[in-house]
């Protein structure tokens, strides 16, 4: 089992090396050396709410051998779903970019950037707004993951595209995952029959 997974993360990487040697010049085996002492040259920045891009991000990171760094904002959304729901649409309304926790500071090392988030209100959350306008990717490649309830990526591969315009923006792995709004519904649907009482 542990040769198969192996192989399959040795595929992803080469696979993705190939892809990046177009425009950085680097082929797989060419001996170029990693940015930075030890460093991948890999990173995956990733914002999730309920857990489920955070989970393929922990997987691409161990797939690609890449530094994993979680994107949050300065002021953390609340924890209730419907607040959130809110308040990322009067961010996303208003074209609002949240400050960031912390930044990247020596992202100019990587050559590639995986870059996951959850659509919300059919496009990329505020603060991944917030990520690209507040680092330089030129020339990098960036690679999207993104996560949805079921109604796709939305306009978010326009907004990435608008906020790194100088990136080589590589297609996009988009899942469906649990909706947290989905979940709520059927709880409170559930709840309406009293399971409590018989």
């Amino acid at each position: 089992m542990s040769e198969i997974l192996v192989s399959r993360r040795n595929s992803l990487r080469k696979a993705l090396l190939l892809a990046m040697s177009g425009s950085a010049g680097i082929a797989p085996g060419s001996g170029a050396t990693q940015p930075g002492a030890g460093k991948s040259r890999f990173l995956v920045a990733y914002f999730s709410r309920t857990g489920n891009t955070r989970v393929i991000a922990g997987q691409i990171a161990r797939a690609m051998q890449g530094d994993l760094t979680e994107i949050e904002p300065a002021q953390p959304y609340p924890e209730d779903y419907l607040q959130t729901v809110d308040q990322a649409k009067r961010e996303s309304d208003a074209g609002y970019e949240p400050s960031l926790k912390a930044m990247v500071l020596d992202i100019q090392s990587y050559e590639a950037v995986f870059l996951g988030f959850p659509i919300w209100g059919m496009t990329a959350p505020p603060v991944i707004r917030s990520f690209l306008s507040r680092h330089d990717l030129a020339g990098k490649t960036l690679v999207p993951f993104i996560t949805h309830g079921g109604y796709g990526t939305g306009q978010s591969l326009s907004v990435v595209a608008q906020k790194a315009p100088r990136a080589r923006i590589m297609d996009a792995f988009v899942i469906k995952a649990d909706q947290e709004r989905d979940t709520l519904e059927r709880v409170t649907r559930w709840l309406e029959h009293r399971p409590t009482s018989r």
